[in-house]
């Protein structure tokens, strides 16, 4: 989780929402590292788990991913959890919840879809605070950038605030 993270930080200092995953193989070395890059490609599918899964299907040759382990820093979206079934990785450990549009336990279930031919073993909550954190001081950075740009601009202030 701690190599998602650095990817997580990086990804936040390029402009990009910091979300990091790391797939692991069953010798626990890493196959994929990456961070969220939807604005960089401009790509909505730029997430970091899209990322490494492909990273790590290149590297092995191979796109269904058996024995392996996503850590991801948020609860993965709907997308992205679509996409760990697709690519048979056998666990899931993420950090923080997405109470918004987590697609594993807060707001879908996507992974315990009886009708889905594949299971993936889950684990939620690993160093949660640390990347529930790092997306909180990131927004609230994108918050204030954003009222200072509306004062220098001589916007009403009042607008922007929540």
């Amino acid at each position: 989780m701690r190599a998602a993270l650095a990817a997580a930080v990086e990804a936040g200092v390029n402009g990009e929402v910091p979300i990091g995953a790391a797939l692991i193989n069953a010798d626990g070395e890493i196959l994929a590292l990456a961070g969220n890059r939807t604005r960089t490609d401009c790509d909505p599918t730029g997430h970091a788990e899209i990322i490494a899964l492909r990273l790590a299907a290149q590297a092995t040759g191979n796109f269904r991913l058996t024995g392996t382990t996503m850590y991801a820093t948020i609860e993965p979206c709907a997308m992205c959890a679509g996409a760990l079934i697709q690519a048979r990785i056998s666990r899931l450990v993420y950090g923080a919840p997405d109470e918004r549009a987590g697609a594993i336990q807060s707001v879908f279930r996507i992974c315990d879809e009886t009708a889905l031919n594949h299971r993936i073993a889950i684990t939620g909550g690993v160093l949660a605070d640390e990347c529930r954190l790092l997306m909180q001081q990131f927004f609230q950075a994108r918050r204030v950038s954003k009222v200072e740009n509306r004062k220098t601009e001589g916007e009403s202030v009042s607008a922007v605030l929540p």
